[in-house]
């Protein structure tokens, strides 16, 4: 039925159970031909008829359009903010409850807006949770919708962007370009910079560096010509990415500190933590030398990150980020246990960043003269890095792996790392 339909069926519903006919419902502002028009769904009742029948009828507006009352649409509203909140401040499993009830609401079903919003949220919240293959599911479910174009990019941000997490980089790059490239392609937005940086993480993923620095430097044009806070901060961050993976160490740390003083002066909490870590892995790839001052940095993002609403991935980077810095700074054991809490919060095996948990233990470890246990360590990399497609990242950990293992005198595990670095590189 479509709303027109769905509208004068429950405006002739409700007048029979008030005992009224079409014609002392109509008059004396309508005439009783037009009532029965309404009713069986061949006119659309502009909103000042629909506000003049509700008050004939003595039922609310918000019947009449959605099929709730005010006070059932009240505490649904009231019910999406709760859920919100929960997301914003990091509750993430409080959030999912609330969203995924949210969603069973049977009043839900014909408020398309409220109910794709309750969606999305879930996405965001089983995204969070580290639930990558559902979060994408209900994203797929959303785009096969018709959205409005802001919460169509939206998804297409965090549908990329779980794409990448899963290390399935040829279908985050799709939703991606989808939306960029060819001639449809609309104005840049602020919404449309955040997704072309997800897009260029991906490019980086995949190892496609000269399309990545390219696009880098359109996404930097885009921003300064927006001139928003919100498309500089996204431009910056993933540009100094760029930048880093390509070699170009000052431009990485001067576009990291451009992104996070804006983001300081203008962002929310989450994303000023997460520009923090980014500053900190930038300088941590960059100058070993700096590592003490990068440890510190971290260790009070810690708290920071407690108190907003970064994912379970942003946290466990953060602890993995800071276990690599007290390894540089030689303070092996905060090294060792925060590698632990980094990898725990990480779901079990097919993800690189718990490889790079296991490989920093196995060297940890390997320091402090437990060659075995250092070498338990590098075999259990093997578990998070095979289910992984091959990308230049599986590279680079197969690689690391593989020169581990000889430091820990096991020549043939390091043998077949090496040849599954050069298998995931194409050689």
């Amino acid at each position: 039925m479509t709303t027109s339909d769905l509208v004068g069926l429950r405006i002739k519903t409700v007048r029979r159970q008030r005992g009224l006919s079409q014609a002392q419902l109509a008059h004396p502002e309508l005439s009783d031909s037009y009532v029965s028009l309404i009713e069986s769904g061949k006119r659309t009742p502009t909103p000042a008829v629909l506000e003049l029948l509700a008050g004939k009828l003595d039922c609310s507006l918000s019947y009449l359009i959605n099929g709730v009352t005010a006070e059932q649409m009240e505490d649904i509203e009231l019910a999406l903010g709760y859920a919100r909140l929960a997301l914003e401040n990091g509750e993430v499993a409080e959030a999912r409850t609330r969203f995924a009830e949210l969603l069973r609401n049977s009043n839900l079903a014909g408020l398309t807006t409220l109910r794709q919003e309750a969606e999305f949220g879930l996405a965001l919240a089983t995204e969070a949770a580290g639930d990558l293959d559902e979060a994408i599911s209900i994203m797929l479910r959303l785009r096969e919708e018709e959205l409005p174009a802001e919460r169509a990019i939206e998804v297409a941000v965090a549908l990329c962007r779980a794409y990448r997490e899963s290390a399935r980089l040829s279908e985050a790059v799709e939703v991606a370009e989808q939306l960029l490239s060819g001639n449809a392609r609309q104005s840049w937005t602020d919404l449309l910079v955040e997704l072309g940086a997800t897009l260029l993480a991906a490019y980086l993923e995949r190892g496609d560096m000269l399309r990545a620095r390219q696009f880098a430097a359109e996404l930097l044009n885009a921003a300064d010509a927006l001139g928003t806070p919100r498309s500089i901060v996204a431009a910056n961050w993933n540009a100094s990415i760029v930048a880093r993976a390509t070699g170009h160490n000052d431009e990485a740390v001067a576009f990291a500190e451009r992104a996070l003083a804006v983001q300081v002066e203008h962002g929310q909490p989450r994303n000023t933590a997460r520009m923090r870590l980014a500053l900190a892995r930038t300088r941590l790839r960059v100058g070993a030398q700096d590592a003490a001052g990068v440890r510190d940095m971290l260790r009070a993002a810690v708290a920071e990150f407690e108190q907003t609403s970064t994912s379970t991935f942003d946290q466990a980077n953060l602890y993995v980020e800071l276990a690599c810095a007290e390894y540089m700074a030689n303070d092996l054991d905060k090294a060792a246990e925060h590698a632990v809490t980094g990898r725990n919060l990480l779901p079990e095996f097919g993800h690189a960043l718990g490889a790079e948990a296991n490989l920093l233990l196995g060297r940890v470890y390997g320091a402090v003269g437990r060659v075995a246990e250092g070498r338990e360590h590098a075999v259990a990399v093997t578990n998070w890095l095979t289910p992984l497609p091959d990308s230049r990242r599986s590279a680079s950990a197969w690689y690391a792996t593989a020169e581990t293992m000889e430091q820990l005198g096991d020549t043939d595990g390091a043998v077949d790392a090496y040849r599954r670095a050069l298998a995931c590189a194409g050689l």
